[in-house]
């Protein structure tokens, strides 16, 4: 039996989410817009809530494709917030919203969103060697400063502990404890 970090339960979905997908480095511009917006969604939940409702997010969200987004208005939020397989928050659909908005904003500028994005931790994943999970933090400087530089854009819901969510999971940090079996596939 494959050894895992202990946050990752034995639901099938999560299995995968964990063996495939959390800490591997996405350089993918949608797909990290994407999971930025997901783990504000995620904000007050669990993680396996939001990956249960990650394809109906999709396709509520146009395939997370900011441009299309960042054009939203009232009758789209109307249309959201009745969609029964996304978190129905006046609040959070609005996010994703203002975030679409925000990247527009940040290519008017001549700046790419993965560049912009990567430079907390020079463009490289950082590796960590925590041994339990007591020992990762919950946010970090860098999270802080990608927070406090997002909010200063017009981003929501990136508090320094989503940007430390978000960092983890698209492989900006290795998290994976050394006694998961991800950790040194990861650390390579």
């Amino acid at each position: 039996m494959k050894q895992r970090c202990a946050w990752c339960s034995e639901d099938p979905l999560y299995l995968d989410y964990h063996d495939q997908e959390w800490g591997v480095p996405q350089f993918d511009e949608v797909k990290l817009f994407e999971k930025l917006c997901l783990e504000g969604a995620q904000a007050g939940l669990s993680w396996l809530t939001i990956l249960k409702k990650r394809e109906s997010y999709r396709a509520a969200f146009d395939g997370f494709l900011w441009e299309k987004i960042a054009r939203y208005n009232e009758n789209d939020v109307t249309r959201l917030l009745a969609d029964v397989g996304i978190v129905r928050n006046r609040l959070k659909v609005r996010a994703a919203i203002k975030n679409a908005r925000a990247v527009m904003t940040l290519k008017e500028q001549g700046d790419s969103f993965v560049d912009f994005l990567w430079r907390y931790v020079d463009g490289r994943p950082r590796q960590n060697a925590w041994k339990t999970m007591a020992e990762v933090p919950a946010q970090t400087k860098e999270s802080q400063q990608m927070s406090k530089d997002l909010k200063a854009l017009g981003f929501t819901f990136v508090g320094p502990t989503i940007c430390y969510a978000f960092m983890q999971s698209v492989g900006m940090v290795n998290d994976h404890t050394v006694d998961c079996f991800r950790y040194p596939e990861l650390r390579r």
